[in-house]
């Protein structure tokens, strides 16, 4: 595996992700799909929007269907129809949400299953070697993510022993053409515990590197901030990926810190309650206003959705109808898809400072009633 860049602009990055499944250009955004499937969403439709990486998570595919049965079914990519890469998470952090669940130890952690509550052991050996048993492209560290806030010597504590995790995941690690792994930079917001983390990862090596512990309740500025020392400390030849991020401004101004690639479940949970991520920012298509209102959903931008009135999306979750949530979800992904791809066109043209500014007016703008959208042109384009 391997990351070439193609454009810079400031801290923000274009490139190439070469994996052993394709090649991706980034920045890119990620759907979850944490048990082998994206919710509400066939393959062919998480296609249709532009996605290229998909996510699948090691804790919930080993309790279910199981490491061994995937594999043995021809591995993750043949069993959900996705022919691209495929990043797997380690598991880490929804263990370690477990709380009295789980005891956690130097050699790992043993857990009781949120399902049926048989006992289960995750160690950084046993997490490298569930995700390779899921053929991922993209394998991640097992690490500890603790809660915030917390003091810096719990911190320090923690950041410590997934250093010495990370040491155990590389070794653990079956190099193949075109697979990687990558090491999880930790620390919280403290600026030593950060780079003191990158340092020891660095040291390890990776293919590539995640920013994790973020994205976890801290104001957007405090997150910002941690990323302005963060990113730049990083390889630059290798790829850099900020877990659990986020909205729309998250990416962006993630990118202009220097990110390359993001997941959350934020579009497509929105999906299933109604919310719609548009170019004049979010709506609640369960809002009364919507009940008689003709227009598309997202008259401004392009929409798979467009040949839909919101009246009659305003109906399909009005009545609990699982067709609302799918074709929000599928809205939502690929609303996220094309705002990856301006974004890179940008950097590349060498305009993002001003773009990000165009964006986060229109966002700021919000949506027009309908008076006044009868009146005004469709769009204000950049």
């Amino acid at each position: 595996m391997a990351w070439v860049a193609e454009a810079r602009q400031g801290q923000a990055r274009a490139g190439w992700l070469h994996t052993a499944h394709g090649t991706v250009p980034t920045p890119t955004f990620m759907p979850v799909g944490t048990k082998a499937t994206v919710k509400a969403m066939t393959a062919d439709a998480v296609r249709a929007t532009g996605a290229g990486v998909v996510l699948g998570n090691t804790y919930h595919l080993m309790l279910r269907p199981g490491a061994e049965r995937v594999a043995a079914l021809g591995g993750l990519h043949k069993v959900m129809d996705w022919p691209g890469p495929i990043l797997t998470d380690s598991g880490g952090f929804q263990v370690m949400s477990l709380g009295a669940l789980r005891k956690l130890d130097e050699d790992g952690v043993t857990f009781r299953s949120h399902i049926d509550g048989s006992p289960h052991r995750l160690t950084p050996e046993s997490s490298t070697a569930i995700q390779h048993d899921l053929d991922a492209d993209i394998t991640m560290a097992f690490d500890e993510c603790p809660a915030l806030p917390a003091p810096k010597a719990v911190l320090e504590a923690s950041m410590e022993r997934s250093m010495r995790w990370a040491a155990r995941s590389r070794k653990a690690f079956k190099a193949r053409p075109g697979y990687g792994q990558f090491g999880i930079v930790q620390g919280g917001t403290d600026r030593e515990l950060r780079l003191r983390s990158i340092k020891a990862l660095v040291a390890i090596g990776f293919e590539g590197y995640a920013i994790g512990g973020l994205a976890v309740g801290e104001p957007q500025a405090e997150m910002f901030a941690t990323l302005d020392y963060t990113a730049p400390a990083l390889p630059e030849d290798k790829p850099r990926y900020l877990m659990g991020v986020g909205t729309p401004d998250d990416m962006l101004g993630a990118v202009m810190r220097g990110v390359d690639m993001f997941d959350c479940v934020m579009p497509s949970r929105a999906g299933r309650t109604a919310r719609a991520y548009t170019e004049r920012g979010a709506l609640n298509l369960r809002n009364a206003r919507f009940k008689d209102d003709p227009r598309p959903l997202s008259p401004y931008e392009p929409s798979p959705l467009n040949r839909y009135s919101r009246a009659y999306l305003h109906h399909l979750f009005r009545t609990d109808e699982i067709l609302g949530p799918m074709l929000l979800t599928w809205h939502n992904l690929a609303y996220y898809q094309r705002l990856m791809r301006l974004i890179r066109a940008h950097v590349v043209a060498g305009d993002l400072e001003g773009f990000a500014a165009f964006l986060r007016a229109q966002w700021a703008l919000g949506d027009w009633g309908r008076a006044e959208w009868d009146g005004r042109p469709d769009e204000l384009r950049f």
